[in-house]
């Protein structure tokens, strides 16, 4: 075994988060049993498709554009997209399962039937998405990683963007939103040095920084504790 590969054939990644928190309820162990394996966008993990064969996207959302949520917390913003725009489809991909069984207790509740789930690592995802099949993305409060040393671990590096930008179709949208000046400061060097052009706005109101935003729990926190959000636009190039 080499250090970049594991036993099935999948590269060996480090994942950094947590996959479980405090103990699930029984309702969201419900969800968990019987409304997540109906919301699979297909066969993702190197067990169920060691050859990454691509999903079809088509036949999963009867020919939608595609949206992408990266690491939807509760899902509130996720349900609430999917509310919004009917006529998209909207995939999220989460790997701690307590925010999974939020997402679908809250999916079962708003009875949308435009959503995929991934209860997984997003790089996963990227593998086995179609080249340029993703019409526009959200990442909503990343997990920060604040000290210095851990900065790799954000999201916003190369290990992520590079796969990003290639499931992106060209004009496509990434929406970013954090309260971390740092983050801020690593995404807008970043991000557009892996092929994504900065829109440069300032909303009239930066709390509707665009027509549809819903406040999360995470902004809430956020402005409780005193931090300032940001919203960054990019197109993909």
């Amino acid at each position: 075994m080499t250090k970049t590969q594991h036993p099935s054939g999948a590269p060996w990644r480090n994942f950094y988060g947590r996959f479980r928190g405090k103990t699930i309820r029984a309702s969201q162990h419900d969800y968990l049993e019987n409304d997540l394996d109906p919301l699979s966008p297909g066969p993702v993990s190197w067990d169920a498709n060691p050859d990454r064969l691509a999903l079809d996207l088509g036949a999963l959302f009867a020919g939608k554009d595609v949206w992408l949520e990266i690491g939807f917390g509760g899902g509130e913003h996720l349900v609430h997209m999917a509310q919004s725009y009917p006529g998209i489809g909207i995939i999220g991909a989460e790997p701690f399962i307590n925010g999974v069984a939020m997402l679908l207790g809250k999916i079962r509740k708003a009875g949308v039937d435009n959503l995929a789930v991934h209860p997984g690592d997003v790089r996963d995802l990227f593998d086995v998405l179609p080249a340029q099949s993703i019409s526009r993305v959200f990442l909503n409060y990343p997990d920060p990683w604040p000290k210095k040393r851990h900065h790799r671990r954000r999201f916003v590096t190369p290990e992520h963007l590079a796969p990003l930008h290639r499931v992106m179709k060209p004009g496509a949208v990434l929406r970013v939103a954090t309260d971390i000046p740092d983050y801020v400061r690593q995404t807008l060097e970043e991000v557009p040095c892996q092929g994504f052009d900065w829109l440069a706005e300032t909303p009239a109101d930066w709390r509707k920084p665009w027509a549809d935003w819903i406040s999360t729990r995470y902004e809430q926190k956020a402005l409780r504790e005193g931090r300032v959000p940001h919203y960054l636009t990019f197109v993909r190039v």
